[in-house]
Parts: structure tokens; C-alpha cells; sequence
């Protein structure tokens, strides 16, 4: 690093989708300034994911939970860190403990939002002003400008960077191959069921594709394996829930034709391998956390009663997601060759 090199610490969200979003401001700050060395405090998960990000220099382990405080921990890390002498720090999440950590580093400009009264800790406050900024990305690359937005910025669609090798070795160790077609299908959203399409939905739209001569792979984590399982009982689906790491289903993303998914992480990762999109949105908002992606369609019925940001539907019969048929979603999969 040059004298002249700007040294950025970002202190990054806690969701796999946010993460991916967050690459966004990682592009934006390497166009805007003198070829910035960043590096990203994140969830020990994410590591993986931040190494396929060619604008990250180092990735930095958070070593406390998603909902502890860690102040100690918080504080030794910040020391070490001091040896870095960065020039700025961006603060991601809005919480007051998310900002302590470059405090302790002695960073000397800590950029983030104003929220938990966090004056002191963050000394170059923004202010968030929702009408302009009405996507969580725009809200991340807002940061790494010298001032308040007064309209929104240009943003960047993440990329991450696809490891041959690694996609390879999964297709020999899973047994699949992309002699047909292949449609993925991400049935999982950790929020809650309102944002979760009806299995037996994403169940009947592979037995659709499979007439058709398309493989189907269900991608997800352990948490999504019984979903896996539910639409693997249509013959022709291979349920790979559970069977590989975060990492893993970017390059297997990167393979398919097409992915199928609720508003999730994976969401996220599929617009950032390449692959064309199918986002299913019901109780959440396309405007606010829209896929990034030139290719992906998405499917809101923009009910009366949506969207309304819960993880239960308030009012019992969730029509946001069960009025989406699956016949909707096989036409608009095939509209979109």
C-alpha cells in the first residue's frame, strides 16, 4: 500500500443477502477513490463469500455472536486492528455496538447512519433520508460518498467471482452434470414463512420443468432440507440441501440456467454467479430489496395488504404468495429463455 492509498475498514452486515448487497459499495468505492485498500469485518460465515469479492483485500472475523455484545472481545479485536492505521471505517448495521469496534481501533473518520444514539463513537453522522435512499444498496454505497445523498447513487450489481475448479470438483462429488438444462430452485428464506412460496408450489413447478426435459437442483442449507426433500419426490429433482457450503452454490448458481427463489440470501447469490433470476416476493418489498440483476424477473402481486414486512402473515391465509400459481411462474421461467 502506497502512502497515497486510502486504508477502509467496513464493518459488515450480518445476512447473507446484505453481505452480497454490500459488494456494491466495495465496487462504488474502488471507481470513486485512489484504489482503496478494504478490508471487511464480518461474520466468520462470510469470510468464504468476501474471498470471491475482488475489491476486498482482507476479510476480518467478528468473533461474537449475531445478538451478543462481546464488549471485550469487541475491544481486543479493535486494538489489534490499531496496527492497520486505516483511514476510515464504514459502519453497515445501525447499532450501537456495531460502531465500537473502529472506536477502538482509533479509526479517525467513522462513517455510518445515525441510529442508537451513537454520537461519539460514529463522528461523521448521516442522515438517512428514506424518500431518496429507498434500497438498502443505495443506503450502503451512499456511505462511501463525502456527503448526504440528495439523490440516489449509481449502483454497481455485485459479481462474485466463480471458482472453475471448485465447480468442477462439486459436479463430480454430487454426481451431476449440464448435459440438460438446469433450473435451480431455493425454496428457503430465514425471515419466515411470509416470504416462503408454498413447497408443494415450487413441487408442482419442477414436475412442469422436468416434462420438459430440465433437471431441477434444490440448493439451500441444512435448516431447508425437508423442503429439499418435499420437491425431491418429483423424479428428475436432485435435493442438494444441506450438501454443500455458501461458497459452494455460487459456483453451482453459476452452472444453471435459471434459478427459482423466494427474496432470500440466495437470491442475492444467484443474481451475483450470472445466473438469470425468478424472485418471489410476498410479505417484503421489491423496491426496498430488489434482486441486482439485469436479468431477473420478479413475481409481487402487490396485494392491498403487502407489503407488510412480517414474518408471519397477521392476517392467516398469506394470498401474497399462495395467488402466485405455479403455472404463473413456469410461464414467465419460459418467457425469460
Amino acid at each position: 500500500m502506497t502512502d497515497s492509498t486510502q486504508h477502509i475498514l467496513i464493518i459488515g452486515p450480518a445476512w447473507v443477502g446484505d453481505m452480497v448487497m454490500a459488494q456494491s459499495l466495495f465496487m462504488s468505492l474502488k471507481q470513486s477513490r485512489d484504489v482503496p485498500v478494504i478490508d471487511v469485518v464480518a461474520p466468520q460465515w462470510s469470510l468464504p463469500l468476501l474471498a470471491r469479492m475482488p475489491e476486498v483485500n482482507e476479510g476480518i472475523g467478528l468473533p461474537v455472536s449475531h445478538r451478543e455484545l462481546g464488549l471485550g472481545k469487541r475491544w481486543r479485536l479493535g486494538r489489534q486492528l490499531r496496527a492497520n492505521r486505516y483511514d476510515q471505517a464504514i459502519v453497515l448495521p445501525r447499532s450501537y455496538k456495531a460502531a465500537l469496534l473502529p472506536f477502538f481501533a482509533g479509526i479517525p473518520r467513522r462513517t455510518g447512519y445515525r441510529g442508537e444514539m451513537r454520537y461519539g463513537v460514529i463522528n461523521d453522522i448521516r442522515r438517512l433520508d428514506k424518500s431518496v435512499l429507498q434500497q438498502t444498496v443505495q443506503r450502503y454505497v451512499a456511505l462511501g460518498l463525502d456527503a448526504d445523498a440528495v439523490e440516489p447513487p449509481p449502483v454497481a450489481q455485485p459479481a462474485l467471482r466463480v471458482d472453475s475448479a471448485n465447480q468442477s470438483r462439486l459436479l463430480k462429488k454430487l454426481g451431476l452434470n449440464t448435459e440438460r438444462p438446469v433450473v435451480a430452485m431455493m425454496p428457503g428464506a430465514e425471515y419466515g414463512p411470509a416470504k416462503r412460496w408454498p413447497t408443494e408450489y415450487f413441487a408442482a413447478l419442477a414436475t412442469m420443468l422436468v416434462d420438459n426435459d430440465k433437471q431441477v437442483w434444490v440448493l439451500g442449507s441444512n435448516k431447508e432440507q425437508e423442503l429439499g426433500e418435499q420437491i425431491a419426490a418429483v423424479d428428475g429433482v436432485v435435493n442438494l440441501c444441506g450438501q454443500t457450503e455458501l461458497v459452494d452454490t455460487v459456483d453451482l448458481l453459476a452452472q444453471c440456467d435459471t434459478a427459482v427463489t423466494n427474496d432470500s440470501g440466495l437470491m442475492h447469490v444467484a443474481c451475483a454467479s450470472g445466473t438469470r433470476v425468478i424472485a418471489i416476493y410476498g410479505s417484503s418489498d421489491p423496491a426496498y430489496t430488489p434482486p441486482l440483476s439485469d436479468t431477473a424477473r420478479v413475481i409481487y402481486q402487490q396485494l392491498d395488504c403487502s407489503p407488510c414486512f412480517e414474518r408471519v402473515c397477521p392476517l392467516g391465509h398469506t394470498d401474497c404468495l399462495n395467488s402466485i400459481r405455479p403455472e404463473m411462474v413456469f410461464q414467465v421461467l419460459e418467457s425469460t429463455k
